[in-house]
């Protein structure tokens, strides 16, 4: 028997295929994030079918109990609490597991956040980079947005609410002050999507907070950067003036889309032509 892997809404609970439906009626056993989310689309379907919890502290140990129960013939579906599992969601070591028993793996088509926030954005939908979640410790999660700093094409971040604001300053210093779009709930209710630069949208997060379920799209980084020597004169005259580099960079990457690093490259070459 196939191991099912079946998208569930990521907002509205009629945001589910008829497919969905049926094949969740017919597993012997439903695998989900949380149990009580998933009794709540089931209960809205009329699904009687059992569930066994599938998370991030339980996966290794769930994962052979599953196998065990696809040897035995039974039909498995595996859910995540919002779009498809595996994506920044439980569910690839169980995935990977069947395969390398042989296993045939019924993925059914449905919903994701990403690719509705991308559309939201307005900007080049092909070709993009989805990213996801970025790391919790500050030092990796630097050190990834260094790595994807002139990665050329528009980047798209999962961001929890409570950690919105950190991540977001660091994607700002780090990337620049570039487009992007912050869009929130996702076919809820409160649906929304915020338009701006990158500055602008941080400031909001930080004055305001934010809540829900979040997606960042932030723009391939913009051509005229790289041929536009505007933000550099400008640096140059406020060290000039006596302004410190501390406030210059800020200045500058809150007004130019460019990268922290590359102001503070710069000013280092100032710096040593004003002391000669």
């Amino acid at each position: 028997m196939p191991l099912f892997v079946v998208p569930t809404p990521i907002g509205n609970l009629e945001d589910i295929t008829l497919r969905a439906i049926n094949v969740l009626r017919k597993v012997d056993v439903i695998a989900c994030e949380d149990t009580r989310k998933t009794a709540i689309l089931l209960q809205r379907y009329h699904i009687h079918v059992p569930t066994v919890s599938y998370y991030a502290h339980n996966e290794q140990r769930r994962t052979e109990q599953l196998l065990e129960r696809l040897r035995r013939g039974e039909k498995v579906a595996l859910v995540s609490d919002a779009g498809t599992p595996g994506i920044s969601d439980p569910g690839s070591i169980l995935i990977q597991a069947a395969i390398s028993e042989g296993f045939e793996i019924d993925i059914l088509p449905g919903a994701t956040a990403f690719v509705p926030a991308l559309i939201h954005s307005g900007f080049e939908t092909h070709p993009f980079t989805f990213y996801g979640f970025l790391p919790d410790k500050k030092g990796e999660r630097r050190e990834t947005l260094e790595n994807l700093q002139f990665h050329p094409f528009p980047l798209i971040f999962y961001l929890s609410p409570h950690k919105a604001q950190k991540h977001m300053a660091d994607i700002l210093e780090i990337l620049g002050n570039r487009r992007a779009a912050l869009v929130r709930e996702i076919s809820k209710i409160y649906q929304e999507a915020r338009r701006a630069n990158l500055g602008v949208i941080s400031s909001q997060v930080e004055a305001e907070g934010v809540r829900g379920e979040l997606v960042l799209v932030v723009d391939k980084p913009p051509q005229q950067v790289l041929d536009d020597d505007q933000w550099k004169k400008e640096a140059e005259q406020m060290v000039t003036n006596g302004i410190s580099q501390k406030e210059v960079v800020k200045f500058i990457i809150q007004r130019y889309p460019v990268a922290k690093n590359a102001v503070k490259d710069w000013l280092i070459q100032v710096r040593q032509k004003i002391d000669r």
